[in-house]
């Protein structure tokens, strides 16, 4: 395993799908922490994944204290736009967790406290209207930074 990528209940299926179809592409594991917005099996979730479910592994954490005690002692990164630090300016490690927030709330807020040396942002313009990227691109953008820092390991 190269990188885990890490939705804190996610809400909308083909962002997840979308999500899963990255991993399955650069061999990474997803983990999915409860409450989910849909089902597993939602059909817009295995659209958007496409039939890449097969070529993956998926983790459903109970909560976020499993999901923790689940990744105890391993690199943890999470992904927000509150955070100061680029997702460049970080080291990624071998099989180190990139955690992403709720499509609609973001993380728990005890994260921005507990974790705030391990809070990464993709920057964006500073435009009033301008949120967010849509969840599925910033995972993409992040996992390949994550990969490119370990030489692309397990890709051609």
């Amino acid at each position: 395993m190269v990188i885990n990528l890490v939705l804190f209940q996610p809400e909308i299926p083909p962002n997840t799908g979308n999500i899963a179809r990255t991993c399955a592409v650069i061999g990474a594991r997803l983990h999915l922490i409860k409450p989910l917005g849909f089902s597993i099996d939602d059909k817009s979730l295995k659209r958007a994944g496409l039939d890449y479910w097969d070529s993956m592994e998926v983790v459903v954490h109970e909560n976020i204290e499993e999901f923790f005690e689940y990744s105890k002692g391993r690199d943890l990164f999470f992904s927000s736009t509150k955070a100061t630090k680029l997702y460049t300016d970080v080291t990624y490690t071998d099989d180190c967790y990139i955690i992403f927030g709720r499509e609609t709330s973001g993380l728990p807020k005890d994260v921005y406290v507990d974790y705030k040396d391990q809070l990464i942002k993709i920057p964006m313009r500073n435009v009033e209207k301008v949120r967010s990227l849509n969840l599925s691109n910033s995972a993409a953008i992040v996992a390949y930074e994550a990969m490119r820092q370990l030489n692309f390991k397990g890709l051609i």
